[in-house]
């Protein structure tokens, strides 16, 4: 049967001074009027059940994720530590195939912007066919739309049939001017979104992954302390997918969007005829392609540009939006006592 993993970690500091450790990016409506985790749940509803569907997250986290989204006690799983998705994914997948033998799994992520519900359910499906199909690991490739240096590309290879290709490569967050080469060359994104089977991936990771591997045992001995605890932490993406022989990719046929900064609201949310997009009680005037969110306290724009500004948890933060993807640089330069929030 199909499973669904989703991957709720991770504090989101990137999101400063909205973000905080009790309410990280995923549990903010940052694409819409829900949280970005609440719309990963959404897209499940009707094509993979609750009862299927498990969530990883740290402990902080847990009871608030329990309680919006009302999945069975048993499927929101606790990391004793944060390992990456390495570690993660594979815990999660074990877990998914002690329930179900012949469990097939999908991983997303809870803080995407995906605009067209549909197609990304048609995608994911087909994803998880190709995995049962092929007996490979499978990723969805996104048409890119930008040369983006804060994304990873994979160029498909050889057609495996009428949906999937093998892969040729995957490049991690190349220069500017090496992703427009690359999708010249007819790479595309790496969304993120991966299909296997459970038997598949504990297999591949027995075969490639040294920084996991030795450790399995401590699952099937039921300690996944000692399995967290003697792990390295590592993505799944350098951990396995880099590795691998046995790697396909499907076509994406959705908008995507990691909403990894400030930046990506003005993708992701509809701006006004001068370029700005504003949450909250926002004011532009004369003012152009800036991004304004107030939480509390009313903004008002006049003459300005590219700026990113915002009123959260009694902090206010104004910026170049180039800026954008350097904020944790910002935050590591200020006092504790600045940085920190309320709770």
């Amino acid at each position: 049967m199909d499973w669904a993993v989703i991957l709720a970690g991770g504090s989101g500091t990137r999101f400063w001074p909205l973000s905080s450790p009790s309410k990280p990016k995923q549990l903010l409506p940052l694409a819409g009027a829900r949280s970005t985790a609440e719309q990963a749940l959404d897209r499940l509803r009707g094509f993979i059940p609750l009862e299927r569907t498990l969530l990883v997250t740290g402990a902080a986290l847990a009871p608030v994720l329990q309680e919006r989204f009302l999945l069975p006690a048993g499927n929101v799983l606790v990391e004793p530590r944060a390992a990456s998705t390495g570690p993660a994914l594979v815990w999660a997948t074990w877990e998914a195939g002690q329930r179900d033998p012949d469990a097939t799994v999908l991983s997303l992520h809870a803080d995407w912007s995906i605009q067209d519900v549909p197609a990304f359910v048609e995608s994911a499906q087909t994803a998880l066919a190709s995995a049962r199909k092929h007996d490979m690991l499978v990723t969805v490739g996104v048409p890119p739309t930008r040369p983006e240096p804060g994304y990873g590309y994979v160029l498909p290879g050889a057609p495996l049939d009428s949906a999937a290709r093998s892969v040729q490569r995957f490049i991690e967050k190349p220069a500017s001017s090496m992703a427009r080469d690359l999708i010249t060359d007819g790479a595309l994104w790496n969304s993120g979104l991966f299909a296997w089977t459970a038997v598949r991936l504990l297999t591949e990771i027995g075969a490639h992954s040294p920084e996991i591997a030795p450790h399995l045992a401590c699952l099937d001995a039921g300690d996944v302390p000692g399995f967290f605890a003697a792990v390295s932490p590592v993505a799944i993406d350098t951990a396995l997918f880099e590795r691998s022989g046995r790697v396909a990719v499907v076509p994406g046929t959705f908008d995507w969007d990691d909403v990894g900064n400030w930046e990506a609201l003005a993708r992701i949310r509809s701006p006004d005829a001068q370029g700005n997009v504003s949450v909250g009680t926002v004011f532009p005037h004369a003012s152009e392609n800036c991004v304004a969110w107030s939480e509390r306290t009313p903004i008002v724009l006049s003459g300005v540009k590219d700026l990113v500004v915002v009123e959260a948890n009694g902090r206010i933060l104004v910026m170049n939006r180039a800026r954008a993807p350097e904020l944790k640089t910002t935050l590591d330069a200020l006092p504790p006592e600045l940085r920190e929030l309320p709770s």
